[in-house]
């Protein structure tokens, strides 16, 4: 009989895990690592959270293009306040999160201007893929010149800038 309980009991724990590592909060924007890395106060108190934003890849600061996208996404938040939903973290301590800004997707802006890669996981295309294509097509900001080098690339090829 325990164990007819346990397996639904097991199911409902597995259902329920991905909301176990997702958090909401709001809060204010009080560093700019690079291109996809932010640091968030909490509205409620508390510690800066760093946050490495989910869903695409920004080019290193010591890359190509690296330096200005840091500064596009410090010119947009820098000071501002965002809403956070985390989704897990990363191997360095950075929680992964969406960032809203004025209701705008912080990640889906930074791919669409050019300061970001779309980043696919596995084989799977990443959750930018169009805004991808509209900001190569008319080669704003990174596109803008011939051969762009993912930051993926980048890394195997270079090492990280921080080493």
């Amino acid at each position: 009989m325990k164990r007819l309980l346990a397996a639904p009991a097991l199911a409902l724990l597995l259902a329920l895990a991905p909301a176990a590592w997702a958090a909401s909060f709001h809060g204010t924007v009080t560093h700019v690592t690079d291109g996809d890395t932010l640091w968030v106060r909490p509205d409620h108190g508390g510690a800066p959270v760093p946050l490495r934003l989910a869903g695409l890849d920004a080019p290193e600061i010591c890359q190509a293009f690296g330096p200005q996208a840091a500064q596009a996404l410090r010119a947009r938040v820098l000071r501002q306040p965002v809403t956070v939903r985390t989704r897990g973290s990363d191997d360095f301590g950075r929680q992964l999160a969406r960032v809203q800004h004025r209701r705008e997707d912080l990640g889906r802006w930074l791919v669409r201007h050019g300061f970001a890669w779309s980043a696919g996981f596995q084989g799977r295309t990443g959750p930018y893929t169009r805004e991808q294509a509209l900001a190569r097509a008319e080669r704003r900001g990174l596109w803008a010149a011939p051969a762009p080098l993912e930051p993926r690339r980048f890394r195997r090829r270079f090492g990280s800038c921080h080493s």
